[in-house]
């Protein structure tokens, strides 16, 4: 029976993960080493239950007592915090989903590389901040990991069997976020609430957020950088709202790859746990006479400058990445705690990168994952020094 792990399990990722997982067969298809969430302890608990996971672990400590009532007599081992989830990334599976969100799903995705196994991922930060790292460690282990980004799974999916050397360019599509058709200058009013919105996807709160300011596309063209090994001037951001191409590849012969789908990641979910197979899934089949129309633009930077910042985060290199998405998360915090406005959130990480350029190591390639985490609390602390500035101004 095939061992699988979620990490991640009650986000968005995680619940389609879970419905997929559920059609397949559940219990009586998989052996689920570990399932683990936050503080939807209720939720964690019945995905343990009807799964009949090995281990279910909450990433709170003062959530430890609720899941061990919560799964009293299941026979589902519990456990809490970020040790007890690193800990859980340790035991054996031949498939992970890595659907963390944010920095904290560096550790148990990068520790689950050491099975040798396929390492599904969906936590865009794992290559953002750590790329290299990542990267080696999969090779020193033999290990697979499959993008579950919609986009580069589209790319994946794009470049199939074409020889690497014939890639011309990478295009990767965004909607455009909440704010697409907004004047720029009402941007500085937008709300939490407003930016929390999606007009294709159903999405968490803090990555709806990041389409809405386009930091999640930016995020994605640095890890389509390290995960393609593309040069930085060969990958392009395309405005697309009907979120329909999902991702393009060019070939030094003119012709253009593309992959269409309708806006549902279990597409992208099934396709990782199904490779190298394509199985059936519960997803929508596309209509392109009933969708008419299929419309792209150039991002305006002035409306989406995370774009900007990414470029410059690829030309540095090294902790750069790491020190962009943790000024990133920190402004994210910041915004959705009503401490700055939308529009701030892109000043708080072009000014942590300025401070941190200063000083000595942002371009330093990074030895271990304590530098990367070395520099990803100090680019909080500097972001957050910032954004109560900002705050009181």
């Amino acid at each position: 029976m095939r061992r699988i792990a979620v990490f991640g399990a009650t986000g968005s990722v995680g619940e389609s993960t879970f419905d997929l997982l559920t059609r397949a067969g559940g219990a009586g298809a998989y052996r689920t080493v570990a399932l683990t969430g936050g503080r939807n302890i209720a939720r964690l608990a019945g995905q343990a239950r009807a799964l009949h996971a090995e281990i279910a672990v909450t990433a709170h400590e003062d959530c430890y007592a609720a899941l061990k009532d919560a799964l009293a007599g299941s026979g589902t081992e519990v456990a809490a915090g970020p040790a007890a989830i690193a800990e859980a990334a340790d035991r054996p599976t031949d498939w992970t989903m890595s659907a963390i969100v944010g920095a904290a799903g560096l550790v148990p995705g990068f520790r689950a590389l050491a099975h040798g196994a396929t390492l599904a991922l969906a936590n865009k930060e794992t290559l953002v901040a750590g790329g290299p790292l990542v990267l080696a460690e999969a090779a020193r282990h033999g290990a697979r990991i499959l993008p579950v980004d919609s986009e580069h799974s589209a790319i994946f999916q794009s470049i199939g069997s074409e020889d690497a050397r014939a890639i011309e360019r990478i295009i990767i599509t965004a909607s455009g976020g909440a704010f697409r058709d907004w004047p720029l200058d009402r941007l500085a009013s937008a709300t939490v609430a407003e930016a929390s919105c999606h007009p294709n996807w159903a999405m968490g709160q803090r990555i709806t957020i990041d389409s809405a300011s386009m930091f999640n596309k930016a995020l994605e063209l640095i890890e389509a950088k390290e995960l393609f090994g593309i040069a930085p001037d060969r990958i392009e951001a395309l405005i697309h709202p009907e979120s329909i191409v999902h991702a393009m590849v060019g070939f030094r012969d003119g012709a253009i790859i593309a992959h269409l789908g309708v806006p549902d990641m279990r597409h992208a979910i099934g396709y990782a746990l199904n490779w190298p197979e394509r199985r059936d899934l519960p997803v929508a089949p596309l209509d392109l006479a009933v969708i008419g129309r299929l419309s792209f633009a150039a991002p305006d930077l002035a409306r989406y400058p995370a774009l900007r910042l990414a470029r410059e985060v690829m030309a540095a290199g090294g902790l750069a990445g790491a020190a962009f998405n943790a000024a990133k998360e920190a402004a994210l915090d910041a915004f959705i705690g009503g401490r700055i406005r939308f529009t701030d959130m892109a000043g708080v990480v072009e000014d942590t990168l300025a401070e941190l350029s200063g000083a000595d190591g942002l371009g330093n390639p990074a030895g271990s994952l304590d530098n990367v985490f070395d520099m990803d609390r100090e680019a909080r602390r500097i972001a957050a020094a910032r954004a109560d500035r900002r705050d009181r101004t």
